[in-house]
């Protein structure tokens, strides 16, 4: 076994060409093998096997840079750089994170876990070369998906601008390749990195320039002439437009001419994009065959790629949201679904298949979804958006100032709210509350179980401003769900347990868990009030000044950061009416990031449990006890 072998790019790169291939059926077997156990991010990685092992075996990380866009297709790399042996913890708690990690290895020279920001990243590290008066090679690796990112765009702009020496890898796993076309680029691609070519080409140049009255005319036209036949034949234009070297496409999947192609953009000066096409999924038939579903995955049978899946249970939030779409637009033909590429995440399959004209997914661009809902909503359209948590950040400034301060009626359904698991740190959907809670005539709601997330999603659609409907990622409760919608009063909660001790305000998908709480509570003699906040904003305030009239400590509980979230909500309501009374207690996720691992473990470390809470409460009433 090559693979058992290699712990280090400096392992690898003893190998000889010759046994590279082989040492790419290995890893991608290792990849198969071990997902099969963990789950993971599958074919995105199956797709980049030789990419990677050749970067590693061409240039010298750690001290050139590597940067992967998204960086959920870095388990090649992970394994190339001595973590093979951790990958039986992957994804999970205390285990090998899923994205790069800079504490994991010096090998990763950038964390990520969002898309469209490796060209940003790399541009600050070939500067920072630059003015440091090094010679490393500076490479970013990001797919054409990512590329549809405004800040990708931004950043090939200010690249080509500065003329930077910085590789650029298009890792294309959309088109396929003509072998035609493929051998004219290569061609191509060769000539213009050929040094006695560019030469020539520069001397003959400043040649026509110095011929009076002639020169500067005939030099435009040649110029002119030479720009539309690389219009004709070279797909790379628009590259080579905003200031790069094109090279390319390349077959990702064919050692040899990638490698050659990756020899030659070491070897150019400033800027160059390297056009790799590969497959997802590559040498997995489950997964080439259906690279969306075997994008990321739990555990599944190697024969087959049948899923294991737990028998029965409720449905998931996402899936009561897409269903509850497809029929609340049934009855609204001015309702309309946007996504910035997360159609199939976010379960809106069933919408675009019963509704197509009525479905826009605009690819990687939050902004321009944000946007392009608030533009629908002007004309009197109802664009319900479903992001995640985690994504609307990269949106905040046009729900700022395209939706909120024009208050328009565009509903974020908020996907992936709290916490999500094995993603971990880079996707945790709790700082949602905090960034939308502080902008004026947005309503934030979230519901404690499955049947009122379908009456909060017909309350949000009916109503004519901005509104925020969140919900976890997570299986529902299991309650029956009712034929008819009902709208929910805004701003109002309710009461699902009596108690007059002690009152847990729990928001959203913290009802069940404060619920089980107030049962280990009841065992104590401890009478706790269970109320389902259901809205962070407005928030109801005569519940609020019931219970300051009746001197009930309140323990706020939400799956989202304390600071600036549902609880600080309610301590500013009462630092504004001068409770100074009020014993209020926040519970909720403190001040640092989550890393992955299983949900229930993440709640756990912060303290978001049944018996946790319980122990808050207890600890309180102890010290009321010690003091009366």
């Amino acid at each position: 076994m090559l693979l058992e072998q290699i712990n280090s790019p400096d392992q690898l790169k003893r190998l000889s060409v010759e046994e590279l291939p082989k040492l790419a059926e290995e890893i991608r077997q290792f990849l198969i093998e071990s997902l099969s156990k963990t789950g993971g991010h599958l074919a995105s990685n199956l797709g980049v096997v030789e990419l990677t092992i050749a970067l590693h075996y061409l240039f010298d990380s750690p001290r050139d840079k590597m940067l992967w866009d998204v960086g959920h297709q870095a388990y090649v790399h992970k394994i190339l750089t001595n973590r093979r042996e951790m990958f039986p913890t992957l994804r999970q708690y205390k285990g090998l994170c899923g994205f790069p990690k800079m504490r994991e290895s010096e090998h990763d020279v950038w964390e990520t876990g969002h898309s469209s920001t490796s060209l940003s990243g790399a541009m600050g590290m070939a500067t920072a070369r630059d003015l440091k008066g090094e010679d490393n090679k500076v490479i970013a690796i990001i797919g054409d998906g990512a590329l549809t990112g405004g800040m990708a765009l931004e950043a090939l702009n200010h690249i080509g601008e500065t003329k930077k020496d910085l590789i650029v890898i298009l890792n294309d796993n959309e088109m396929s390749i003509s072998p035609n076309v493929g051998a004219l680029h290569n061609h191509l691609a060769r000539l213009r990195t050929n040094k006695s070519y560019n030469k020539i080409k520069e001397e003959v140049e400043q040649l026509l320039m110095k011929i009076p009255t002639v020169g500067a005319p005939f030099a435009k036209t040649v110029e002119r002439i030479k720009d539309s036949l690389k219009y004709l034949v070279v797909s790379g234009v628009l590259f080579e437009t905003l200031g790069f070297t094109y090279i390319g496409p390349v077959d990702g999947h064919k050692l040899d001419e990638l490698m050659e192609s990756l020899r030659l953009a070491g070897k150019t000066k400033g800027p160059v994009l390297v056009h790799v096409v590969t497959k997802k999924g590559y040498g997995y038939k489950p997964a080439e065959n259906d690279s969306v579903v075997y994008h990321g995955v739990g555990t599944y049978k190697i024969e087959s790629g049948a899923f294991q899946k737990k028998a029965g249970g409720a449905p998931a939030y996402p899936a009561v949201f897409g269903d509850t779409l497809v029929r609340l637009a049934a009855n609204d033909e001015r309702i309309v679904a946007v996504t910035p590429a997360m159609l199939t995440g976010s379960k809106l399959e069933k919408f675009q298949a019963a509704y197509p004209d009525r479905c826009f997914d605009v690819g990687i661009a939050e902004q321009h979804a944000v946007t392009f809902a608030a533009g629908l909503a002007t004309q009197g359209i109802k664009p319900v958006l479903a992001i995640y948590s985690t994504f609307l950040q990269r949106g905040y400034d046009q729900v700022v100032h395209d939706v909120c301060r024009q208050n328009l009626p565009v509903v974020f359904a908020i996907d992936r709210a709290g916490f999500v698991g094995e993603d971990g740190e880079t996707h945790q959907g709790i700082y949602d509350i905090s960034f939308l809670r502080n902008q004026p005539n947005l309503v934030i709601m979230m519901p404690k179980d499955e049947n009122e997330l379908q009456h909060m999603l017909y309350t949000a659609v009916n109503h004519d401003g901005p509104i925020a409907v969140r919900y976890s990622k997570e299986a529902g409760v299991g309650v029956p769900m009712d034929e008819e919608f009902r709208a929910i009063p805004i701003g109002k909660s309710e009461c699902v347990r009596k108690g007059n001790d002690v009152a847990i305000l729990a928001f959203g998908n913290m009802v069940p868990v404060a619920l089980a709480a107030s049962e280990r509570l009841a065992a104590d003699g401890i009478d706790a009030r269970v109320i389902n906040a259901r809205f962070a904003k407005p928030l109801d305030t005569e519940c609020l000044d019931e219970l300051a009239r009746e001197q009930i400590p309140v323990f706020t509980v939400e799956e989202a950061c304390i600071a600036g979230g549902f609880g600080s909500a309610v301590l500013e309501y009462y630092a504004a009416q001068e409770q100074v009374g009020m014993v209020v207690k926040v519970l909720g996720v403190p001040d640092y990031y989550v890393e992955h691992g299983s949900i229930a473990e993440q709640r756990a470390e912060v303290g978001l449990t049944p018996d946790a809470i319980a122990e808050e409460v207890r600890r309180h009433v102890a010290q009321k006890i010690q003091k009366a």
